[in-house]
């Protein structure tokens, strides 16, 4: 349902962008615009279009949720190329429509993220925010206001209940997780990705908020020219038509009266310009000290450099006059010494020199003076310009260290998500039974370049991550594959070991997988950041050297057990199980043939009671051989479905060769079959015909043979599919084997009670001596049979254990599991 209801939704998706393609290109952007009539005409019918696609959008990312949740990957791959191609369109299709003027006081048009949803990934849907159209409140018509039929209904429809039933609330969405594990991991990346599309979608709305109220408001300041352009223009022609009536005001009353009148409007169209015109200053003065404000911190940053750079200046000039003042002293000083000897000008060059040293003392207070205050007007500046980088770093820090640590958290979350799956595969590689896998050494040998090329792309995103830390794309879109192919190679070794014919050379690819995955878990655990801080290079380069190891390791033993997989083993093998099930079939039909034999031959020779008892006793195992002979039959019928459908190109042999431990196991419940057969009739036979059978030897045959039955069905049904008809027709013959089995342990219960009625001794003639030597003679009978079970069921457990272990070793069991299957045995 949910697959043919997304095929309808990507119909209806089409049809709505192929409208909007045809809309955009009827539009022609260089003669209209979205607010003419003509464009606005065009444009009417994409209100409904954005409506219905972003509810169409929503569902279709929901459903192929679900759908991804239920069946392959594979499955889903045409949906999920037809869901892109649309995205990319609707996405083009809101950006488009989003610019559009007409569209601003209509209709709120949502934005579609940049990166489509991940269906691959079932956390993406914790991530994911449902587009939402809002429409601004309608104002009300008045009651006696004729209004015209709308053209387009933009009222959002409500959302189908069938749909919200079968979708869900959005926090129902987390029950997709199956884990705690991963809920939390998936929970910790969906609220880091939800957080970051939060601050993206905050950040358009605000810049759209900004860019339409700058729209708005050059929108009003034209709308207010053209209306003050609209006045000045009316104040002209009623001052023209004033001049033209006052010309003609001699003409009469009514000249002069159209005058006044004229002039009233004048006043009042005037009064209206002014009001305007006030209304139209006060909004430019209003840009304009928006404008003046933002240029302001420019002008006090270029006055303080002016400043600076005047102080400066002003020190150059102090210190040369000083330079001057000091070279001044120094040569009044020299012509001071040369006349010392005369004393009128001595007194003058005394005076001269005192003068001068007042002037060189006072330039030199004010140089001081001027040098301190240009050093405080430094200060000030150097404090300035070192608290606002101080400011700049910090916050450029802060913002480098939440965006260091969004990365961090989201490469932890890949790596966990990495170790997550190798350690799943690695508890499969340790799970008992069959593997899905049915590939070949040769493939294996490929899976294992597949990852070789994982791991290099791993080391260079990792060498680039090392060298900066904020390049870590490369590294985190490289974890994941890393992973996956490990993890196939690591399936495809445990199928290939299960399969291989040679059990050394299988045990050994199994422990080589193992050691794979145990180094690329080591190898993810040194690149998880733990703490805030990134992995060590030293210690990832050593994993990674260990993983490649590793991989060649398993390569190894994958080419060695290519080697040994030929064509006689496949025909040896092929052969065997025909001959065996043909031996099983004579087998079957000879302890037919002999029970016949022996019904006709006791209904002849024998007569009373033993002729009762003969004929229900083989009646009994005719009919078992009968069930069990159509038993056989259908579970052929089944082998040969079975062969037929999964050979493939493969001969007959081949596929027997391949899964060897299945055909091993048909092999055995053959053996087991035929054995079991010919038990029977012995047993049979002696109870018939020598008379010195037991009923009981009888009851055990039939149970040997029905419990061999029962491995043969096993053995055919671990293949078999569960829908096929052969399959029920095996079950139904092997229910009919039980029940056989059950009419011939039945029967000789009864048989036994019938002889033991027959022969039951008359005590009443017994003497008190008599009756006491009879009761000590049953009571040692008691303990000797007693004694006797005791060491029979001694010498069954013995059997049974033997049997386990050489079972296991025919069919290829490990030797280390012996000791504990006997110990099950016991």
């Amino acid at each position: 349902v949910f697959f043919q209801l997304t095929c309808e939704m990507f119909d209806y998706m089409d049809e709505i962008l192929a409208l909007q393609q045809a809309v955009f290109g009827s539009l022609d952007m260089a003669r209209s615009n979205s607010m003419t009539n003509s464009g606005q005409c065009r444009l009417a019918p994409l209100i409904p279009c954005i409506q219905d696609s972003s509810q169409l959008y929503d569902y279709t990312v929901k459903v192929l949720f679900k759908l991804h949740a239920a069946l392959p990957a594979d499955t889903l791959s045409g949906h999920r190329e037809r869901f892109l191609k649309q995205f990319k369109l609707l996405q083009q299709f809101y950006l488009n429509s989003v610019n559009l003027q007409y569209f601003k006081h209509l209709i709120q048009v949502p934005l579609l993220p940049e990166k489509p949803p991940n269906f691959l990934i079932a956390s993406d849907l914790s991530s994911h925010v449902s587009p939402v159209v809002v429409l601004p409140p309608q104002n009300e018509t008045p009651e006696n206001e004729v209004v015209d039929a709308t053209l387009v209904d933009t009222s959002v429809p409500p959302p189908s209940e069938k749909l919200q039933q079968m979708f869900g609330a959005a926090g129902d969405r987390a029950d997709l997780n199956n884990s705690s594990d991963e809920a939390e991991k998936d929970r910790l990346i969906a609220r880091l990705l939800r957080e970051n599309s939060e601050l993206r979608l905050e950040l358009q709305r605000v810049q759209l908020e900004d860019q339409r109220y700058i729209d708005d408001l050059k929108r009003h300041v034209v709308a207010l020219e053209a209306q003050v352009a609209e006045h000045e223009r009316t104040i002209r022609q009623l001052n023209k038509e004033t001049e033209a009536l006052q010309t003609t005001a001699s003409s009469g009353s009514e000249a002069s009266r159209k005058a006044e009148e004229a002039e009233k409007r004048a006043k009042g169209n005037e009064e209206k310009f002014h009001k305007m015109k006030e209304v139209y200053t006060k909004l430019r003065e209003e840009h304009i000290g928006l404008l003046r404000a933002k240029a302001e911190i420019e002008k006090q940053l270029a006055s303080a450099k002016m400043a600076a750079e005047g102080a400066e200046k002003v020190r150059q000039d102090l210190g040369e006059q000083l330079r001057q003042a000091r070279e001044e002293k120094r040569s009044a000083e020299e012509q001071l010494g040369g006349l010392a000897a005369r004393g009128a000008e001595a007194e003058v060059v005394a005076r001269d020199n005192h003068s001068l040293r007042e002037n060189v003392q006072s330039l030199e207070e004010r140089v001081k003076e001027l040098q301190a205050e240009m050093a405080r007007d430094r200060q000030e500046q150097e404090a300035a310009m070192v608290a606002l980088g101080e400011s700049h770093s910090q916050a450029q820090h802060r913002l480098l260290q939440q965006a260091l640590s969004a990365l961090l958290r989201i490469l932890a979350g890949v790596v966990q998500e990495g170790e997550a799956i190798v350690g799943a595969s690695l508890e499969d590689m340790d799970r008992p039974g069959r593997q899905g896998y049915m590939g070949t050494p040769e493939t294996l040998l490929q899976q294992t370049l597949v990852v070789s090329q994982a791991l290099d792309k791993l080391k260079v995103g990792f060498e680039k991550f090392e060298v900066n830390h904020e390049d870590a794309e490369e590294l985190i879109s490289a974890v994941c594959p890393l992973a996956h192919t490990v993890s196939q190679v690591m399936a495809a070794g445990k199928g290939v070991s299960q399969v291989s014919p040679n059990i050394e050379l299988g045990d050994e690819l199994a422990a080589a997988c193992r050691h794979l995955g145990a180094e690329s878990l080591a190898l993810l655990k040194a690149l998880r950041p733990e703490g805030g801080e990134v992995a060590r290079g030293a210690e990832v380069r050593g994993r990674a050297d260990s993983v490649h190891a590793s991989l060649e390791a398993v390569a190894r033993a994958s080419g060695a057990l290519s080697t040994t997989l030929g064509e006689g083993d496949a025909q040896k093998l092929g052969d065997l199980l025909e001959d065996e099930l043909a031996q099983m079939d004579r087998a079957i039909e000879e302890a037919a043939q002999r029970i016949q034999d022996m019904l006709n031959k006791s209904r002849e020779g024998d007569s009373g009671i033993k002729l009762e008892v003969n004929s229900k006793i083989l009646d009994a195992c005719t009919g078992l051989m009968q069930a069990i002979r159509e038993l056989v039959k259908t579970s052929k019928h089944l082998q040969e479905e079975i062969v037929a459908k999964e050979k493939g190109s493969a001969s007959k042999k081949e596929f027997y060769s391949r899964n060897h431990r299945w055909t091993e196991g048909l092999i055995s419940a053959a053996k087991v079959v035929g054995l079991g057969a010919k038990f029977l009739v012995d047993a049979a036979d002696r109870v018939v015909s020598s008379g010195g059978g037991k009923f009981e030897e009888l009851v055990v045959a039939s149970q040997e043979i029905a419990g061999a039955t029962a491995q043969l069905v096993v053995a055919s049904r671990v293949k078999a599919d569960r829908g096929s008809t052969r399959l029920a027709a095996v079950g139904a013959a092997s229910r009919g084997v039980s029940q056989a089995t059950g009419n011939v342990v039945a029967t000789a219960k009864a048989c036994a009670h019938l002889i033991e009625d027959s022969e039951v001794l008359d005590f009443s003639r017994l003497t008190l001596h008599q009756a006491k030597r009879l009761e000590m003679e049953s009571q040692v009978r008691v303990l000797e049979l007693e004694s006797s079970l005791e060491r029979e069921r001694l010498q069954l457990a013995g059997l049974r254990k033997r049997h386990y272990h050489l079972a296991g070793a025919s069919e290829g069991w490990e030797t280390t599991d012996a000791p504990e299957s006997n110990g099950t045995a016991k």
